[in-house]
């Protein structure tokens, strides 16, 4: 096939392209150039339908193994995380469906005591947001932010799809609906500006899928020791790297997986590893990335 007969690549329109080694370099706070950060993905799931992650593959619904399984997490498992969170002196971005209120009274009381992040995630993780149409999208991030708003006594400055699932219109319907910034794409290391309709932008800010739970225990059946040895190593190696550029390192966990004990103990020192370097390193949350990235000068940030 020429070229000519080639059908044209389908852009998105939202950045441009940036190569990492040609950007204006600057610093986080205190002069650190990597940003550490964890997405504590809080979630619920509808009995009998809907989507949900498996433990292993699920019979004719009601699937009571794996919802159970899941249920376990909201349970059990996030108490467990939160105090790992409070022994290393970790801040969370915590990734809430709004239903999360209703279904789990009580659960987020924790995280607010500990003064962390709430970022907006959906009303549940039974449903993809990105397959709706634009005023059914538009009706879903307006009642899950109406919820977290009341609740938390603040609107979520940040989003993230449940299943990373966007429309093309998404980051426009998020611009409008107030939010500053966004943590469905994973391009890049650093955050990045979303162009969006009538002149607005929104800030990219990064999220892992590879150093994530789910694709890794889920989907490439990882262990935990893996999945921690992952993070000691993705850490060290961004570390050297921060040095040329600075770089944004999330990782994205789940009560349901990791809050198990024979994945917990072997993140604990993963956790640990990286707590240790807490004076080189900036440990904090996506919503102060975004806040920090925001501030910079013109230009600095790609878009």
């Amino acid at each position: 096939m020429s070229d000519e007969a080639r059908p044209p690549v389908q852009p998105h329109g939202r950045y441009a392209y940036s190569p990492l080694p040609r950007r204006p370099a600057y610093d986080w706070p205190e002069g650190r150039r990597l940003a550490v950060y964890v997405a504590l993905n809080v979630e619920c799931f509808d009995f009998g339908g809907g989507l949900g992650a498996e433990l292993a593959p699920g019979g004719p619904q009601p699937d009571v193994l794996n919802y159970a399984w899941r249920d376990w997490g909201n349970r059990v498992g996030v108490f467990r995380l939160a105090e790992l969170f409070d022994g290393l002196s970790l801040p969370a971005s915590v990734l809430v469906n709004s239903r999360i209120y209703a279904e789990c009274p009580g659960l987020m009381d924790v995280f607010r005591a500990r003064g962390d992040e709430v970022v907006g995630h959906g009303r549940s993780n039974a449903e993809r947001q990105g397959t709706l149409a634009e005023d059914e999208e538009r009706a879903l991030i307006a009642e899950a932010t109406a919820t977290l708003t009341r609740e938390e006594g603040r609107p979520p400055a940040g989003w993230l799809g449940p299943w990373i699932s966007q429309s093309r219109t998404t980051p426009d319907l998020l611009a409008e609906a107030g939010y500053r910034y966004l943590l469905d794409w994973c391009h890049d290391d650093q955050p990045t500006w979303f162009s969006t309709r009538g002149g607005g932008r929104i800030l990219s800010v990064p999220y892992p899928q590879e150093l994530n739970d789910i694709p890794s225990i889920v989907g490439r059946k990882d262990s935990g020791a893996q999945f921690a040895e992952m993070i000691v190593d993705t850490f060290e190696e961004m570390r050297a790297a921060a040095s040329a550029a600075p770089l944004v390192m999330g990782i994205a966990l789940h009560p349901y997986l990791v809050g198990q004990p024979h994945r917990l103990r072997p993140l604990r020192r993963a956790l640990a590893h990286i707590a240790q370097h807490r004076d080189g390193v900036w440990i904090t949350r996506a919503g102060d990335i975004a806040e920090h990235a925001a501030g910079l000068p013109e230009g600095i940030v790609p878009g």
